[in-house]
């Protein structure tokens, strides 16, 4: 059990990350949602499973139950507002409120996301959360966070060491020789249709 949590994870955990759940839901976000994913799975098919880490209040789960119906979902939260409200959209048994350090797969899942949530997670602890992202997946990891070829800090709403960008598929492209990168993309925020905040995507694949 992870009893000495990282500062980022306290960080989310508390005030700030429930304070992120007004800012990041809404019908907008839901069609720009469904929108992208058309788009990162277009060469998928068929998945019909998926777990998604830091999964806040569902939205990206939302928009792949509207593109797979029989989609089973399972979300990992840290926020415990944010996962009282992920488990009314997919189930109180499908979410597991704690760290991602803590979570240990317990099966394998067609698609694993993360969208947004490796730029917030300790550099040091990120080799735990890549072995994690593999370990989940017997098909497809779909990555989708802010890009740097090098890493670097900026800060985050006023904080600092709370946003990491650096090549995140790169490194577990790196680390595990099986996966291979089938296709990627970028989605700019100022989209006029379907804006996102100018997040990088790489579907890897396990082969």
């Amino acid at each position: 059990m992870n009893t000495h949590m990282t500062e980022e994870e306290q960080f989310w955990k508390g005030e700030f990350g429930t304070e992120y759940i007004d800012r990041n839901k809404g019908k907008n976000l839901l069609a720009s949602n469904l929108n992208f994913f058309s788009k990162a799975l277009n060469q998928v098919g068929v998945i019909n499973n998926c777990v998604e880490f830091g999964a806040n209040v569902g939205m990206n789960l939302r928009a792949l139950q509207l593109l797979y119906p029989n989609i089973k979902l399972k979300g990992i939260e840290i926020n415990e507002s944010a996962a009282n409200e992920l488990k009314c959209s997919i189930g109180e048994a499908n979410v597991y409120l704690g760290s991602i350090l803590d979570w240990n797969p317990d099966k394998f899942f067609d698609l694993v996301l993360v969208k947004g949530v490796l730029i917030h997670i300790n550099p040091e602890k990120l080799n735990v959360v890549y072995q994690k992202l593999y370990e989940s997946s017997n098909r497809y990891i779909l990555i989708c966070e802010y890009y740097n070829r090098t890493p670097i800090t900026i800060p985050y709403r006023g904080h600092n060491n709370r946003l990491y960008k650096r090549d995140f598929s790169g490194e577990m492209l790196d680390l595990f020789t099986d996966l291979t990168l089938v296709d990627y993309g970028f989605s700019y925020h100022r989209d006029q249709g379907f804006p996102q905040d100018d997040v990088c995507w790489f579907l890897l694949k396990k082969i």
